[in-house]
């Protein structure tokens, strides 16, 4: 597997007449955050099923940690780590009590067990509410602890589905600090999300799934390799100059000026109602530099002047179109 802990090739997966996934590939490199993003429906249980061995196949291939999750499942399991969007935490027992017992329940014997629930309390900034019970918990506490669980034998690869769905900012700023953590000691971390601005502060490298196959991997733009979130964006609507007029007798002006830098002489983009003003540009901040100056020198005011990058929703919904699929996967309980 070289440097990589999770490779997929043409998985494929089928539920009656669906294709939950039809040729998907992935390639996430060794102590990596990585997420997996997609509509509702696209494949991202799919694929989490299948390389946790929850699921079967129908065709191709996967490692997961060096081995291959169909015929070596039970080795793949002892290297991995698995965060559904549910807690497993026991809402009776303490922070340590629940991690002692999911280390007796991984055959840890006592004396391990204990010690290591207290590295991972003290891991996870937990010591304090080591004795307290997960339902006096926040959000954002509770589900480090729920990560604390996955981490009792210190996986090769942890697998995320939707991590901080329900949580408020803090809590999942905590979540995100703990996900980061894990990343720089050295576990490969897969990462699935509704949340793009998650994705965009965790991931290293982005996959984009959509109707049971990568779109990323697959784009010429990206050379066969899942792209950083940067570049994906780079990739897929470049920098833009933006200006804000300070009134409306100010836009023709506005508009003829930022006409002068925008990339292969496209028109800029007008929003009357807002004044606002933008065009796509090569070089960004020469050409924000540029157009600072004249319409500084043309005494032409503005409100707001800066250089912006497509967000990640737009990189999603440029890759995926607008459809909204809300129905969800149908998954096999075998």
């Amino acid at each position: 597997m070289g440097g990589y802990s999770i490779l997929a090739e043409g998985l494929r997966k089928t539920y009656g007449e669906k294709h939950a996934l039809d040729g998907f590939d992935l390639a996430v490199p060794r102590g990596t955050v990585h997420g997996l993003l997609g509509p509702n429906g696209a494949g991202k249980t799919t694929a989490v099923r299948i390389l946790t061995t929850l699921a079967r196949p129908d065709g191709g291939r996967a490692r997961v940690g060096g081995f291959d999750v169909g015929a070596e499942p039970r080795r793949v399991r002892g290297r991995i780590g698995l965060t559904g969007q549910s807690a497993a935490v026991d809402e009776i027992l303490t922070a340590r009590q629940n991690l002692e017992m999911f280390g007796r329940l991984f055959h840890l014997g006592a004396a391990r067990a204990r010690a290591r629930a207290g590295e991972l309390l003290e891991r996870f900034s937990l010591t304090e509410a080591a004795d307290k019970q997960p339902k006096d918990f926040s959000g954002g506490m509770r589900r480090r602890l729920d990560l604390a669980s996955s981490m009792i034998l210190a996986p090769e690869v942890l697998f995320l589905d939707e991590p901080t769905t329900g949580l408020d900012p803090r809590g999942r700023s905590e979540v995100w600090d703990a996900v980061r953590g894990l990343a720089e000691s050295g576990t490969t971390v897969l990462l699935t999300t509704h949340y793009l601005d998650e994705a965009d502060k965790l991931s290293d490298r982005v996959t984009v799934i959509d109707r049971g196959r990568n779109v990323t991997e697959a784009s010429p733009a990206f050379g066969g390799e899942a792209p950083t979130p940067a570049e994906l964006k780079s990739a897929i609507g470049g920098d833009r100059v933006e200006v804000v007029a300070a009134g409306a007798a100010d836009l023709p002006a506005v508009v003829k000026t930022v006409a002068r830098v925008a990339a292969g002489g496209a028109e800029p983009e007008t929003d009357a109602a807002e004044l606002r003003v933008h065009a796509p540009v090569t070089d960004g901040v020469p050409a924000l530099t540029e157009v600072a100056r004249a319409l500084q020198e043309a005494g032409v005011a503005v409100d707001d002047i800066g250089l912006r990058r497509p967000t990640l929703d737009e990189v999603f919904l440029t890759l995926t179109g607008s459809r909204t699929d809300e129905s969800e996967e149908k998954e096999s309980a075998s």
